[in-house]
């Protein structure tokens, strides 16, 4: 006896074995159950989701004679045993026609069809045709059905099946009941796999299991064909790797694997799972879906809840949970991205020649995407870079660590940046590095007096630029304080600093103490400023509360009039503040805070200014008073007792001096 395949040896016989129809299967049984079946039924889905089998189902629940013979009308639930529901399950009686659409297309066909209407069964209740791809009949044979689907003897029903319902005719739409079957879950396709391998007698984990289901992609028939193929490779047990390599399809872990190295911007490892996914022979435009696939299901857990993301995601609670793990770690507009990039890139290598080669760059373009920044820092630095053109201002010190915004970048691909308030930073060749690097710790220190602007002292950070050397002593005429310092260097003989065998390797130590460093005698106190300027801060300050792009223009803006009822300020014409004060309604918002401050309507009026007119503004005040505390710090750090030992011993000098955050 020649061998059957699967799909038709496990085909559903009965709506109660029919998987994911459930709609159809109940909609048709209480149909039957009321005597209200109708006359002609259309069938329409993707392939393999058991439009054919309900076809056959449903010929035998209206045909079924009973166990005994005896049955007198039609029923849900066939015996399985009759005459009409063996020969109607092995497609052989001779009431039950199947009819191929594709070849059975002609007016003719379907005139010889309706000729024949008119004769009773031979044995059954129904005369019952069965036409496949009903969409391939033409438009001649369309019109000649007419009037026959419309008023059909009573002993005749149609059931039309297709796949692509829209080349159906209107006319024949309203004619019918229609009935749409939807993909079958990866879930339920799964459990039907494992009943069939269990029938079989046969081993399969889990995770070949989910691989067959996921390339089923919605068909039952597609998931039987395809472990029949498994099946047929021989192995012992039917394993992920196993369908991995009969399929040429990529497993779970491989893309899971690729996706990692992708957000965190390792394109070398990226790469390496794609050499060895190559090199196992793996369909590279199949794994390209895939991947896209994965990436869309990282996006579904990541802006989902849990309950709903498994809903979403159809895949097997092990897959689910390993997708959710990662989606937690990742940002939802950077996984997006990388979806974008996925998929504008899929038709340049659908149609390449090189499909390896345009997957690899995609990739690497991808884990070397730069971080994304959220439109309202961009807006708020391009104020920024304003005031500091329009005043002079140094740019603020480089921060460590990556961007506020949503959308990790590429990690170490593109450049790991410092650590901030590190301790000690070098920067030399790896051969001139020293044994031990040198290290200048706090000690007790004299008071100092406040800062001209009574804020605590300026100087946090020190950077000293010195010839790299292995030990720091201190020599007999350096100054002796009280602390750990004083006792080590009488415990240890004063030693000159070693000779450097090549070029001197530059040296850069960040001294970080807490106590106070001396200053200079305090240089004169700025001006007090005006009640006028205290009343524009407050009013700024109240804006920046509601709309901060408004407040960066008003810092660029120069307080001619500030009273209760007026508000005049000077913008420079067709300047970054002229015209940012009509894109952003600043005289309304101004006006608005203005009269939550003074509790009355106060006018507002913009008057344009000549070039060069902004040094009454906020933000040059501003800068020129951090301007001010720059050099107030660089005195105190060239006075402080350590820098003047640490310039001396290591022959240095010093380069620069940072702020602290809050005093900048």
């Amino acid at each position: 006896m020649s061998y059957l395949v699967l799909a038709r040896k496990y085909r559903p016989q009965s709506f109660d074995d029919l998987i994911g129809q459930e709609h159809v299967a109940q909609t048709l049984a209480n149909a039957i159950a009321q005597d209200r079946v109708a006359h002609a039924f259309l069938f329409t889905g993707v392939r393999g989701v058991g439009k054919t089998t309900s076809a056959r189902i449903l010929a035998k629940c209206l045909n079924c004679l009973g166990a005994d013979g005896k049955a007198t009308g039609p029923t849900s639930k066939p015996c399985q045993t009759c005459a009409a529901c063996t020969e109607i399950a092995a497609g052989v009686d001779m009431d039950v026609q199947e009819i191929d659409g594709a070849s059975y297309n002609g007016v003719d066909e379907v005139r010889r069809l309706q000729e024949g209407l008119a004769f009773r069964p031979a044995r059954d209740r129904f005369k019952i045709y069965i036409v496949d791809e009903v969409h391939m009949l033409s438009n001649a044979a369309w019109n000649a059905f007419l009037k026959t689907l419309e008023e059909p003897p009573p002993h005749v029903k149609f059931i039309f099946a297709t796949t692509e319902v829209h080349k159906v005719p209107v006319t024949i739409l309203s004619r019918c009941q229609r009935y749409d079957f939807k993909l079958v879950s990866a879930r339920q396709i799964g459990a039907r796999l494992k009943d069939v391998v269990n029938s079989e007698t046969l081993a399969a984990d889990d995770a070949a299991v989910n691989v067959l289901a996921r390339e089923a992609a919605g068909s039952m028939r597609d998931a039987m064909s395809l472990l029949d193929q498994v099946i047929a490779y021989g192995a012992d047990k039917i394993t992920a790797d196993v369908v991995a390599r009969v399929l040429g399809v990529a497993d779970r872990e491989v893309l899971h694997r690729l996706t990692s190295a992708v957000l965190a911007g390792d394109a070398g490892g990226a790469l390496d799972v794609l050499d060895q996914v190559s090199r196992q022979g793996f369909d590279m435009v199949h794994l390209w879906k895939d991947l896209m696939r994965h990436v869309r299901n990282l996006v579904v857990a990541k802006v989902c809840a849990e309950g709903q993301a498994k809903e979403l995601l159809d895949l097997a609670d092990e897959e689910a949970a390993d997708v959710l793990a990662l989606a937690q770690k990742s940002d939802a507009d950077d996984l997006t991205r990388i979806f974008t990039g996925l998929s504008r890139g899929f038709d340049d290598i659908v149609k390449s020649g090189q499909v390896r080669s345009n997957l690899e760059m995609t990739l690497v373009r991808l884990a070397r995407r730069p971080p994304l920044l959220p439109l309202d820092e961009l807006l708020s630095r391009l104020g920024e870079l304003e005031k500091r053109l329009a005043t002079g201002a140094p740019p603020p010190p480089a921060r460590g660590g990556g961007s506020s915004g949503g959308g990790g970048g590429g990690g170490s691909a593109r450049g790991a940046r410092p650590e901030p308030h590190a301790s000690i930073s070098e920067a030399m060749p790896t051969s001139m590095t020293p044994p031990s690097p040198a290290r200048v710790d706090a000690v007790d220190a004299p008071p100092v007096a406040s800062s001209p602007f009574g804020l605590a002292p300026p100087a946090s950070v020190t950077s000293v630029s010195a010839p790299a050397s292995p030990v720091l002593h201190a020599t007999d005429d350096a100054p002796r304080t009280n602390g750990p310092l004083a006792d080590r260097d009488r415990a240890v003989a004063p030693q000159a600093p070693a000779p450097m065998q090549s070029a001197p390797a530059t040296q850069a130590i960040e001294v970080t103490s807490a106590t106070p460093l001396e200053e200079p005698p305090p240089s004169p106190r700025p001006t007090k400023e005006s009640d006028t300027l205290i009343t524009w801060r407050t009013l700024i300050d109240r804006v920046r509360k509601v709309s901060p792009p408004v407040a960066a223009m008003l810092d660029l803006a120069v307080p001619i009039t500030v009273t209760r009822e007026k508000l005049v300020l000077g913008i420079e014409d067709e300047s970054f503040e002229d015209v940012r004060a009509d894109q952003t309604d600043a005289r309304g918002v101004l006006m608005t805070e203005a009269r939550a401050h003074f509790g009355v309507t106060t006018e507002v009026v913009f008057e344009h200014t000549a070039r060069g007119s902004k040094v009454g503004s906020i933000a040059f005040l501003d800068a020129a008073r951090r301007k001010q505390m720059q050099i107030d710090a660089r005195a105190a750090v060239e006075n402080h007792v350590l820098v003047r030992h640490a310039i001396r011993v290591l022959g240095a000098e010093l380069k620069d001096v940072k702020l602290p955050a809050q005093e900048e």
